[in-house]
């Protein structure tokens, strides 16, 4: 029997347009030999995430339990189940970074941005992570724009991290 939910209407499996993308993902993939994890990059890749609803779609499509599609989903940390910003800041917590500034780098982006690690400014512009070890302790802070690595970061360059990513989007 397949489970039943509600979609919210903003969700992209109640977008037609979004809904189409993740079927002609899902047709194209759905008979390969491990599958579920080309199609869930594929997915994420168009999508930007991959929602619960998005999860239960892809189930019942591939006639697998919810429970395997969550279980990569959840697993592997390069998956996100919300919309992320345009912009990812991520703060390494490996023990060169954190010993090395990285909680006072967190504090400073609260204050600036006003938002937590996991968490996206209203804007849709910048979302904080938390990642493992980046391989720069050398570096350490060590902060990743995006895909740029930004060493020896201090609380007080942030804004102009923040700053630079503003003034590129037009803001």
């Amino acid at each position: 029997m397949l489970k039943q939910i509600t979609i919210p209407e903003n969700d992209p499996v109640a977008v037609p347009e979004k809904r189409a993308i993740i079927d002609q993902i899902l047709e194209q993939n759905k008979d390969l030999p491990g599958g579920l994890m080309v199609i869930l990059n594929e997915v994420q890749s168009q999508i930007g995430f991959i929602s619960e609803p998005m999860q239960l779609y892809i189930a019942n499509h591939l006639h697998v339990p919810v429970s395997a599609v969550h279980g990569v989903v959840s697993f592997y940390s390069f998956f996100t189940t919300k919309p992320r910003g345009k912009h990812t800041i991520k703060f390494c917590m490996g023990t060169a970074c954190y010993v090395g500034g990285t909680p006072q780098l967190i504090d400073k982006a609260r204050q600036v941005l006003g938002i937590e690690p996991g968490e996206t400014t209203s804007d849709g512009l910048i979302t904080l992570e938390l990642c493992r070890c980046v391989g720069a302790c050398s570096q350490a802070p060590v902060v990743v724009v995006d895909e740029d690595t930004h060493g020896r970061v201090r609380p007080n360059k942030f804004p102009q991290i923040v700053r630079g990513l503003q003034e590129n989007d037009g803001k």
